[in-house]
């Protein structure tokens, strides 16, 4: 009976509507009957009773059982709802540095998996937008995979997000300078000028055609702050491939890749 089915419930319960109609049938017969058929007709009677209470206690205990497994089912289905609504929201508020399905990721990998040097030229054209002339490129945010490469004694205690938001920074300063960069220097007012006069200044003619801020642009547009912490950052994102420096004029040029 544990494992009975609806279509086997229900022949149960013919069968025993069956055998309470028959029973009933027989009693009803006991009248006319004779003295010594009669108790045969007793007899018969009390085996058919007893046989219909002992269906009617199993069907009982399958009754229950199957409520008790409803039960289960019902928490089971709570669970699964809280893991969908765990899942949505896992959807709709996906850090901005992890990487997204159909995004490019440049890792400092060779084809084939091992390490190797990454071909600057390609990770270039993956990272520059097919779009107008003025448009502004930004850092791709480090992997997983790629975080994992970097040596222990260059990370310290730097966190996965934690490098991922000096990216974040990075890119903040990046498109504050050259939004200044793409507008004419008429349309500035005296302290937006004065930064579009230095950023002309530190260009040259090997950056022509690059992104590239200095500290003084970190300072300007993002709160990270330049110390020992921040030049570790440089240490990674150098070892990752994200940017390489170019010195100069008495100045250090972030270039990105």
């Amino acid at each position: 009976m544990g494992n009975m089915s609806h279509c086997e419930l229900e022949d149960i319960t013919l069968h025993l509507n069956d055998r309470i109609s028959s029973t009933r049938r027989v009693l009803e017969l006991r009248t006319i009957a004779k003295d010594q058929d009669k108790r045969v007709i007793l007899g018969k009677i009390g085996q058919d009773i007893l046989a219909i209470d002992g269906l009617l206690d199993q069907f009982e205990k399958c009754v229950g059982r199957q409520k008790d497994l409803l039960k289960h089912l019902k928490e089971l289905e709570g669970f699964f709802e809280e893991d969908v609504q765990d899942g949505k929201n896992l959807r709709d508020n996906m850090p901005t540095h992890m990487p997204r399905k159909g995004q490019p990721a440049v890792h400092g990998k060779g084809s084939a998996g091992q390490s190797g040097p990454v071909n600057v030229q390609a990770v270039q054209q993956v990272h520059t937008r097919k779009t107008s002339k003025n448009q502004i490129r930004e850092m791709e945010f480090i992997t997983s995979p790629e975080f994992d490469t970097i040596p222990q004694y260059m990370k310290g205690r730097l966190t996965y997000e934690q490098l991922n938001t000096a990216v974040e920074s990075i890119n903040t300063a990046v498109t504050g300078k050259y939004k200044i960069l793409n507008q004419p220097a008429k349309t500035l007012n005296n302290a937006t000028r004065k930064l579009h006069q230095r950023f002309k200044e530190e260009e040259n003619k090997d950056t022509k055609g690059l992104f590239f801020i200095v500290e003084a642009d970190i300072k300007e547009f993002t709160q990270m702050k330049v110390d020992k912490r921040f030049q570790s950052i440089l240490s990674m994102l150098r070892h990752c491939q994200r940017l390489r420096e170019q010195r100069g004029g008495g100045i250090t040029r972030y270039v990105l890749l």
